[in-house]
């Protein structure tokens, strides 16, 4: 690993070992750390800071002597007071060190670069040279990225919902660092840096962290918008530059590339259990969305106008751009009858004048707007065209060329809107369309054959149409007319139980009208399989689709492609880590198998979350160890709650995401592991352990009477379902038990009592009972050689690193009786599951192969166990007086958005 330096104490650090190569990250963060330090001390005076430091040195020296936890309680019991100023300044520590790491992996890269020895690993010219040096062939990897997605889609899941002033000051802190990544800076351009980070960390620390009042539908898409016309507005051309790059030097000049990447959202149209969504706010975000990119498009064209001031006299133009000129003149005489005089001899800038105005005259619905996408497109490649003809490739072709490559990613919708709803929801408003009070009660058949019947122009009366559900497709139709195709993404159905939910969709469509010319639906319906015994069901539901001569008439209209969404968050909740992990893994197989035998391309979409719990991890692995088959050149996934801030929040790490992602499925699609004999055998025995795996968590999390209120009360489940942080209900149809309740907060909750119970909890039985009935050498051969099972037992590693189980036993004490009953077996669960994993690593030591994550997780955790203690005792008080509004909660509030920036992966 090389030498290492040690981190020296100061204000807001703590001792801790970085390889040599990791100097510049340990000088950042100290850096940043002291300048914590002085403002704490400038707004809340010495003392304060001196308070700080004694907690943060008792917590040190509670990680560090292995001290018991009850004296760093003893101290926080004597700073009750000041409980909410505590939590912000740690919080606010973490987030100058995630700041600091983010900088330092920017840095990482551009020393790969400048060394070019070697491309940085994961990296698009690592895979495919790899790929070409193991012999995939220029045909195959054009036919590939001809055809391939990746299309990573935002989602309204917030357990870290930043707020956009605050994501603006932490870009002063980034743009900061980066101005000096190479230690070049001037002693006074260091001093102006300091200052601007002063600035923006002392008035972050004057910002509340939230809003007063609960976000609405147009507030998240505001918040989405930001990483999407902000941040990747600016990445996706150089994303494109590089790939095209990586492929010159491989010789494959002429492979196609504007379709790969694209984006989707669920803000707007997720309307599953949220009574704030519905056809208004598919229409309002549509239009949001539309007026951003074309607000973009106005901008760049204007920066073009300066920049494409190319005379005439000087070199010549196509006399298409003339003859556009003059039509546009008369098209638009206000807006000509404006230019400038001495431009004349520019026909560029001139033509550039009145692109700019038709944009206007779009966004504003005007007479001379563009009528769709296209014609905008084609005005830019005419200008692009005609640079290219006479002399321009270096005189403004490649700023016209990002110019279109963005036109083809975010058209005039920014991101497709993907809509979704429950399957009860249709089933009822199906009955009351047909007007039968019976529907729900009818057996599947029945209820099949009448659909069916429907949809081949076959029913009986209908009931007055002004149903909800209708309202929605009607939208959608208008919406499809008015921004093209792209704007809408799938129709997914959550709680997809059968054939019966696929086909309600498309009923309720049509007769909503939602059709295109020849009758039939113009959407993807997509059912999303959530719970375990729903994803053991999924091959029986799309085998009986796909046999039926009506919808498979409607899957050719959609190209044969079926796409089914995985729900990796409901199934853990439903049935714990391993069974999920290995029914998702079990359905694409089955269903890979299925596509080959029909013809139809299923694409998998993937519903994962920011923690492990809930499908989080690195998605490059994630996709490696997918099924053989599986992802044939499709990745559709969802980012969620702090996943988006982590990896879109920085223009160069969403550029580096996106090529980890796209080589990954570069990789899985053109070179997939070979046939491995041993995978049969190695599926028997993941079947054995997630059964028992799954048993033993059921037992605990369903059965066992007394345990929602155990859950209730040792985890801070009350105050995240009061904070306002999210447009959408925590729980699906307001009261009820642990099965009511959403994934999101069910998950955050384990993480922020330091349990982590979601991602582990009958683990580690399952995997006692695969070392009894199989030997310990076969499950470290799993462990060693089957990418499936390596991730999974990774994953649960890393999870098992940022547990703590002495913090969360003081959790567990707020149950009272219950605690007796309920800590002792999860304690032993626990150990179960780590003495289990550290046998299948052979190690004596969590995390002991990934150094950086080890000392991630060391350099926070002194930061994060002040404020959990603190949690502790505010919940008791704030219970004990009836849970009022007032400082007591928002002081809870503080601890729950500290602990989250400190634990990462919650949510």
């Amino acid at each position: 690993m090389g030498q290492s330096v040690s981190v020296e104490g100061g204000a807001g650090l703590r001792a801790v070992d970085f390889p040599k190569v990791d100097q510049p990250l340990r000088e950042d963060v100290k850096r940043i750390g002291a300048l914590v330090g002085e403002i704490l001390a400038d707004q809340l005076g010495p003392e304060f800071l001196a308070e700080v430091e004694r907690v943060r040195a008792a917590a040190i020296g509670r990680r560090e002597a292995g001290a018991p936890v009850e004296a760093l309680a003893d101290l926080l019991a004597q700073t009750q007071h000041r409980a909410a100023d505590l939590a912000r300044a740690f919080s606010t520590y973490f987030q100058a060190i995630n700041v600091a790491e983010r900088v330092h992996r920017i840095r990482r890269r551009r020393d790969y670069e400048r060394a070019g020895a070697e491309p940085q690993p994961g990296g698009l010219r690592a895979v495919i040279g790899a790929l070409l040096r193991e012999g995939v062939s220029a045909e195959d990897l054009a036919q590939l990225l001809g055809r391939m997605r990746v299309e990573p889609v935002f989602t309204a899941h917030p357990t870290e919902a930043v707020r956009r002033s605050l994501l603006d000051k932490e870009q002063a802190l980034v743009q900061a660092l980066i101005a000096d990544i190479d230690r070049q800076r001037t002693p006074a351009e260091r001093r102006a840096d300091q200052e601007r980070m002063r600035l923006a960390l002392t008035a972050g620390w004057q910002t509340a962290d939230a809003a007063s009042e609960r976000p609405t539908v147009a507030d998240e898409t505001e918040h989405v918008s930001y990483f999407l016309a902000d941040v990747l507005y600016a990445v996706v051309p150089v994303f494109y530059e590089v790939l095209r790059d990586v492929l010159d030097e491989a010789g494959q000049p002429a492979i196609p590339l504007s379709t790969l990447l694209r984006f989707g959202t669920w803000v707007g149209g997720d309307m599953d259990g949220n009574p704030n969504v519905g056809a208004d706010t598919i229409a309002a975000t549509l239009a949001a969305q539309r007026a951003q990119v074309i607000a973009a498009y106005r901008r760049e064209v204007s920066q073009l106008e300066r920049l494409l001031s190319q005379s005439g006299s000087r070199v010549a133009v196509d006399p298409a751009i003339l003859q556009r000129l003059a039509d546009y003149r008369e098209r638009l005489p206000r807006a000509a009858a404006r230019q400038k005089s001495r431009y004349a001899d520019m026909p560029y800038r001139l033509l550039l004048e009145l692109i700019a105005a038709r944009l206007a005259a779009t966004a504003a619905e005007r007479e001379g707007g563009y009528a769709d996408v296209a014609e905008f497109r084609g005005d830019i490649a005419l200008v692009a065209d005609s640079l290219l003809t006479h002399g321009g490739r270096h005189a403004g072709w490649l700023a016209v060329q990002r110019l279109l490559l963005r036109i083809d990613t975010f058209g005039f919708h920014l991101a497709t809107l993907d809509l979704r709803q429950e399957s009860s929801v249709h089933e009822a408003a199906v009955g009351r369309i047909l007007q039968d009070d019976d529907w729900t009660a009818r057996p599947l058949d029945e209820r099949r054959t009448r659909l069916v019947q429907r949809l081949q122009g076959d029913g009986g009366a209908l009931a007055p149409l002004d149903d909800p559900c209708l309202a929605v497709f009607r939208t959608v139709a208008q919406a499809q007319q008015r921004y093209g195709a792209a704007a809408i993404g799938p129709y997914i159905i959550s709680m997809n139980r059968s054939a019966v939910d696929v086909l309600s969709v498309l009923v309720l469509a049509q007769i909503a009208g939602c059709v295109d010319a020849q009758r039939v639906v113009p959407l993807d319906v997509a059912p999303l399989f959530e719970t375990v015994a729903d994803l053991q069901a999924a091959p029986d539901v799309l085998a009986e689709l796909f046999a039926d001569p009506v919808y498979r008439a409607h899957l050719a209209r959609r190209g044969d492609r079926q796409i089914v969404m995985l729900g990796y968050s409901d199934s853990a909740k439903d049935g714990g880590l391993f069974a999920s992990r290995w029914a998702l893994q079990r359905t694409q197989v089955i269903l890979t198998e299925l596509a080959r035998r029909t013809g139809v391309r299923i694409a998998f979409f993937h519903g994962r979350g920011g923690s492990i719990s809930r499908g989080g991890g690195k998605t490059e692995r994630a996709v490696v160890a997918a099924p053989r088959g599986s992802v044939d050149g499709f990745l559709r996934l969802t980012e969620q709650g702090e996943v988006i801030h982590r990896k879109y929040g920085i223009k160069a790490i969403a550029l580096r995401n996106l090529e980890q992602t796209t080589g990954a499925v570069l990789r899985a699609s053109l070179r997939p592991r070979p046939p491995e004999p041993r995978e049969t055998a190695w599926r028997e025995m993941a079947s054995t352990m997630a059964e028992a795996a799954r048993l033993h968590y059921r037992a605990l999390v369903h059965e066992t009477e007394g345990f929602a209120d155990y859950f209730r009360a040792a985890t801070p489940i009350d105050v995240i379902e009061r904070l306002r942080i999210g447009s959408r209900p925590p729980r699906r149809g307001g009261a009820g038990g642990i099965d009511r309740l959403r994934a999101i907060p069910w998950v955050f909750a384990w993480s922020q009592n330091r349990a982590g119970l979601t991602a582990w909890y009958g683990v580690g039985t399952g995997l006692c009972r695969g070392i009894e009935r199989y030997g310990r050498d076969a499950l470290r051969e799993m462990a060693a050689d089957w990418p499936f099972f390596a991730t999974l037992i990774d994953d649960i590693e890393m999870v098992l690193a940022k547990c703590d189980m002495a913090i969360y036993a003081r959790y567990s004490l707020l149950a009272g009786p219950l605690h007796a009953v309920f800590h002792p077996p999860i304690a032993a669960e626990f150990e179960r599951t780590r003495q289990a994993v550290l046998d299948l690593k052979q190690s004596d030591t969590l995390l002991a192969g990934d150094r950086r994550l080890r000392e991630s997780i060391r350099l926070r955790n002194p930061y994060v166990d002040p404020i959990s203690l603190l949690q502790v005792d505010l919940l008791a008080k704030w219970r004990a007086a009836e849970r009022p509004e007032g400082d007591l909660f928002q002081a809870l509030a503080a601890t729950v958005n500290g602990i989250a920036a400190g634990v990462q992966n919650t949510g």
